[in-house]
């Protein structure tokens, strides 16, 4: 009998040690196209927590362009890993990255920005975690509309900068939605000025935005919108450089990230009213954890998960954050 016990305990033992050596062995890859900027940093971080928890190994790649998004693919398989989460730096590139990892029997998650087909229509059998972009937006377009009305501005006084990047799906909707916000609540829509930028960042943002300060030096007030925070800062700061006071600005960006924290910090009050923050605990975090699940247990994620936000102001961007466990 207590042979047979033996045995059996030794079994568990084996069973637990055997699940433990597995989970080791679990490689899973985390590709950003901007690993520079604290949205991606964050995701980072907050997987490196899910790694961490399950005791699998996570490996972080930045990947700027289709051509290193390729090789960093290749890169995971050649080190053994089985599947991977990606933010791409081009949704275009979605049938090629599906083929990829097919080719090197890797499973594959996107996250915030959905891949396409040639047809322009997303992929819906990859498995996906994003963003509503156009409740987001028009998030976004609510609070500079309840703005607007709380300053005693008249709409027809004020200039809108459309801070555009139309070649990301994922920006096109959230202007969208602010926009059709603001049509909602009565802002005219001849007042609303495309500000397309080159790149997604607050320099790209900033050149853009100054290009229609200067085309309508006439306008009183001001709102911008864009994309992220960084369009929306980039706009901030082109009124600033053009003289314009930052009683007469309101801009509410999208993200929360480090950049918006660190403007509301500020001991005067600037022009970047509010952001939208989105939770990159959730995109890096219960990601890494969905991946983990697929591979080690065979539970595949649901194949399209979207994460809403929480707008945040300068007066509860620290309760906000909280709530949704960035802090």
């Amino acid at each position: 009998m207590r042979s047979w016990k033996a045995a059996i305990l030794a079994g568990v033992v084996a069973f637990a040690a055997a699940g433990t050596t597995y989970a080791a062995d679990i490689k899973i890859g985390f590709i950003v196209k901007q690993p520079e900027e604290p949205w991606f940093q964050d995701e980072w971080k907050f997987a490196d927590q899910a790694a961490a928890e399950k005791g699998f190994t996570l490996v972080k790649i930045g990947a700027e362009d289709g051509e290193k998004l390729m090789s960093a693919i290749d890169n995971l398989a050649a080190q053994g890993a089985q599947g991977f989460i990606v933010c791409t730096p081009d949704v275009k590139l979605g049938p090629g990255i599906v083929a990829k990892a097919a080719a090197n029997d890797l499973k594959l998650m996107t996250v915030d920005d959905r891949l396409v087909g040639a047809d322009g229509n997303a992929l819906e059998d990859v498995v996906h975690m994003g963003i509503s972009a156009t409740k987001i937006g028009e998030t976004v377009g609510q609070a500079l509309a309840d703005e607007i009305k709380k300053r005693g501005w008249d709409m027809k006084d004020v200039g809108a900068i459309r801070v555009s990047y139309d070649q990301l799906p994922t920006a096109v909707d959230r202007v969208e939605g602010a926009i059709a916000a603001l049509k909602a609540a009565g802002f005219p829509a001849e007042n609303i000025y495309d500000a397309p930028q080159a790149k997604t960042d607050t320099e790209a943002a900033l050149n853009a935005a100054t290009t229609v300060l200067n085309k309508h030096a006439d306008v009183k007030h001001w709102i911008a919108f864009g994309l992220n925070d960084e369009a929306v800062l980039g706009a901030v700061r082109a009124t600033e450089s053009v003289g314009i006071s930052a009683d007469n600005v309101i801009g509410v960006g999208i993200g929360g990230a480090e950049s918006a924290i660190n403007e509301f910090k500020k001991p005067t009050p600037t022009g970047f009213f509010g952001t939208v923050i989105i939770s990159p605990k959730r995109h890096g975090y219960e990601t890494a954890m969905n991946m983990y699940e697929w591979v080690a247990n065979g539970k595949e994620p649901e194949k399209l998960t979207l994460t809403a936000g929480a707008l945040a102001m300068r007066s509860d961007y620290e309760a906000v954050r909280k709530d949704l466990g960035i802090e």
